[in-house]
């Protein structure tokens, strides 16, 4: 169902479903709701020791691409967000100006997840960003 076997800070599987490792004992899990996965998965981790908690009522994700897409996040993300230093398949929590976020990069571009709560100001400080870099 997931390819739980990435290394710590990658992520596997598609754009809509996928499985981001963030610790050595951590992973976010990304899947349609309708789908089922929840409890395929518990069925699946019966007899082992886990925690599985659906945390899409609490999660917001805002997807960032364009070629412009590394400059807009490095507005409030301090990392290297440079195909070189953080290629299609990372994965780690970080922030994003104020706000605590999971940043993945796809195929395509970025997803951000955060707090529902936070997620107008996220998106005000991206649309902000992107204005700037002539993006929006």
């Amino acid at each position: 169902m997931f390819d739980l076997s990435a290394p710590v800070n990658s992520a596997r599987g598609t754009a809509d479903r996928f499985a981001a490792r963030l610790g050595p004992d951590e992973w976010l899990l990304v899947a349609p709701d309708e789908d089922g996965a929840a409890s395929a998965i518990a069925a699946d981790l019966a007899g082992h020791f886990h925690s599985l908690v659906d945390i899409g009522h609490r999660q917001a994700a805002i997807t960032v691409g364009g070629a412009a897409a590394p400059m807009i996040l490095n507005a409030g993300v301090p990392l290297d967000l440079h195909g070189s230093a953080f290629p299609p398949g990372s994965a780690t929590r970080t922030v994003l100006a104020k706000a605590e976020i999971v940043l993945v990069r796809g195929s395509e571009g970025f997803r951000v997840e955060c707090a529902r709560s936070l997620a107008p100001y996220v998106q005000a400080f991206l649309l902000n960003a992107a204005q700037e870099w002539g993006a929006a």
